[in-house]
């Protein structure tokens, strides 16, 4: 939709999602997909949700943090999937310049909050496996839930003030944005507004927002790399660094995936290889991240094994 400045320029008030074009015979197959795919997302964090709040067993810092990375995982499902199951459908689909923030400010909670639990869960491993001694002191309920709450309050702080500033920027050229979700980048390139500042302070918020989560989990696997090997036994170091294969393998997908976004140049990118990265993190990781920690971690098999028995 259109509507007329006091200059008599063109504002744009709504915008138009491409998804995924020329889909043609595969139309049916890609909407299968996506519908399972979410379905499998909902039930998989919903049920490490349950399990580790009717498990006394799994009342652990580790578990209070997954049940954070589930819920992230939940918000950023419903966010992005029902909306694409729609654009797919209709080939394409409008969302008012309210909703496509609305959906923005989400998806980027959901994201940031990823990174942030992520590290925690970290830094959760190396007190647990470099000071085993001194583990519940320093990291108690107590601490658990004052880490949560700030986490939560950092994320709420950067990614409103992106959103705010977004909502400043005018739109009065196209407003066909070639992708299947409100992303920052694409909006800032439609706006004909001036966006250097935004881009600094981008800029500055990614820092804090995702390279310092990531410096602190490759700083927590280097003490705890270092700590395994001191082990004597083979068997030993395995059962150690066991405990953290989950955690690691969720790390090595999700930030795989979003510096492969973010951070490798668009010119190198075609726009078909950038939806399907943003697949990667928007739909598959969100999916196979309660299906990592059940078959690789053994207390939540035990769980599920239980869990199965009384149904």
């Amino acid at each position: 939709m259109l509507a007329m400045h006091a200059t008599n320029q063109t504002i744009i008030t709504e915008f138009l999602l491409l998804g995924f074009q020329n889909l043609e015979s595969f139309k049916t197959l890609f909407l299968f997909l996506f519908l399972i795919s979410h379905l499998l997302t909902i039930f998989g964090n919903l049920l490490i949700i349950w399990l580790v709040i009717s498990n006394s067993s799994l009342q652990s810092p580790m578990y209070l943090f997954l049940t954070q990375l589930s819920f992230s995982d939940l918000l950023l499902t419903t966010v992005i999937v029902p909306n694409t199951l729609y654009i797919i459908y209709n080939e394409g689909g409008t969302m008012s310049f309210a909703g496509c923030l609305a959906q923005f400010y989400f998806y980027a909670f959901s994201e940031v909050s990823e990174c942030f639990v992520l590290s925690i869960m970290a830094y959760d491993r190396y007190l647990a496996i470099c000071k085993p001694l001194r583990y519940c002191n320093l990291m108690n309920n107590a601490v658990c839930i004052k880490m949560i709450i700030i986490s939560w309050i950092l994320i709420f702080s950067i990614i409103l003030t992106d959103t705010l500033s977004l909502t400043q920027l005018t739109f009065c050229g196209p407003n066909i944005i070639d992708h299947f979700f409100c992303d920052l980048v694409p909006l800032m390139e439609l706006s004909c507004s001036d966006i250097y500042f935004l881009e600094v302070e981008v800029y500055i918020w990614s820092i804090l927002a995702i390279i310092f989560p990531l410096l602190i989990i490759t700083g927590s696997y280097v003490y705890i790399i270092q700590a395994v090997l001191r082990i004597s036994t083979k068997s030993g170091r395995w059962k150690t660094f066991s405990t953290c294969s989950s955690h690691l393998t969720v790390v090595c997908i999700f930030f795989g995936t979003l510096i492969g976004s973010y951070m490798v140049p668009a010119k190198g990118k075609s726009l078909t290889v950038s939806k399907c990265i943003s697949l990667l993190y928007t739909v598959v990781t969100p999916m196979i991240n309660p299906i990592i920690y059940s078959l690789r971690n053994r207390d939540i098999k035990e769980a599920i094994k239980k869990f199965c028995k009384i149904s």
